[in-house]
């Protein structure tokens, strides 16, 4: 097994990271603290992977792949496969594969006896890079995305770079809008390695989403242990979260894949910082939109309508913001940037304004 990239996120519990080529392997001596395990995943990690884990010979229940799992059906029906599993409250949850299998399970190992433990092991870029690292859970409303879920802080996240060998090119392209809204956060160092990488982290190359995974999990890791309850200094990191969990909503929750649609509310966040005149680097906007083609990724709704062949009301758009929780009194507050390395939290935003920007 090759180094693997380690730290600790400092939660409670603390939860150590390990990122690199057979990390999974790791997985068994952490299971030995425990009564019992039960893995959760869905059919086509099962496939692709689940001989890393040794799923065949273990407790586990698939569910579907993507956003469909995370509804109240699938989180009851998981709950009922842990209680006929005689899982204890020394028992460990397994979430193996996506950030919606992550997201599904996590929320079912908070609830199960009150919360038991739970591992993430993720397998796509997406939740290496962001969605496994932080605690949150939840389910999807359909009134809105991730609107039922609890803070629920993993044991570990062991982070196998090898289960990004199988990913779809459009599932790396959702990845990579997490890792851009990192690298918008963390500086111009990370902001110039994705511009100057692009192509390569497009194309999947091994060493550039290792580094690009590392530089993304360290900057939550750091944000989630001095703010875990997103009070205040973790809201940043729902930057171009508001656009996009609206897109996703209205588009039919799985038709356009969340780092897509974040990508998309990246160049948006950019254009509302514009208009609001909070944005000091006049070449941002211009620079992320930029980046975002070279990433394949989409800059404006008119292009993820055109990919998608779906049409995205404006209005309907507007009113899923409204449910945003980052929201008070019913307000719109939008996360922006500044500039590479600096955001405004909380910015107000008023329909017009909104629907304005929705091109």
């Amino acid at each position: 097994m090759a180094d693997l990239v380690r730290f600790d996120v400092a939660t409670e519990p603390r939860c150590p990271f390990a990122l690199g080529r057979g990390a999974l392997a790791e997985l068994a001596q952490l299971e030995s603290r425990y009564s019992s395990s039960f893995a959760v995943t869905d059919a086509t990690v099962a496939k692709l992977h689940g001989q890393r884990i040794g799923l065949a010979t273990r407790a586990h229940l698939l569910l579907p792949a993507g956003e469909a799992a995370k509804s109240f059906a699938h989180l009851e029906a998981l709950l009922e496969a842990m209680a006929r599993a005689r899982l204890d409250r020394q028992s460990l949850v397994v979430a193996f594969g996506g950030g919606s299998i992550g997201d599904t399970a996590g929320l079912a190992a908070a609830l199960y006896m009150r919360g038991i433990a739970v591992v993430q092991c993720p397998t796509t870029l997406l939740a290496m890079a962001d969605s496994a690292i932080g605690g949150k859970t939840a389910i999807d409303l359909a009134a809105g995305k991730n609107l039922a879920g609890a803070f629920h802080s993993p044991i570990a996240v062991l982070a196998d770079t090898d289960t990004l060998a199988t990913l779809p090119a459009e599932q790396v392209a959702s990845g990579l809008g997490e890792v851009l809204k990192c690298a918008l956060l963390a500086g111009e160092r990370e902001l110039a390695f994705v511009e100057q990488h692009a192509e390569s982290l497009r194309a999947g190359d091994s060493a550039a989403l290792a580094r690009a995974i590392e530089f993304c999990a360290r900057l939550k890791a750091s944000i989630v242990a001095r703010d875990p309850r997103e009070s205040g200094e973790r809201k940043q990191l729902n930057l171009g979260h508001t656009f996009a969990h609206a897109i996703e909503h209205v588009a039919g929750y799985g038709r356009i894949p969340h780092g897509v649609a974040v990508g998309c509310g990246l160049a948006l966040a950019c254009a509302a910082s514009e208009r609001a005149s909070t944005l000091a680097d006049q070449e941002l906007a211009a620079r992320v939109r930029k980046i975002l083609a070279h990433l394949g990724l989409c800059s404006s709704i008119a292009e993820l309508e055109a990919r998608y062949a779906c049409t995205l009301d404006r209005a309907a758009l507007v009113e899923a913001m409204a449910l945003d929780k980052k929201n008070r009194s019913g307000v719109v507050r939008l996360v922006l940037p500044i500039a590479a390395g600096d955001v405004a939290r909380d910015v107000f935003a008023l329909p017009q304004d909104l629907r304005e920007l929705l091109v």
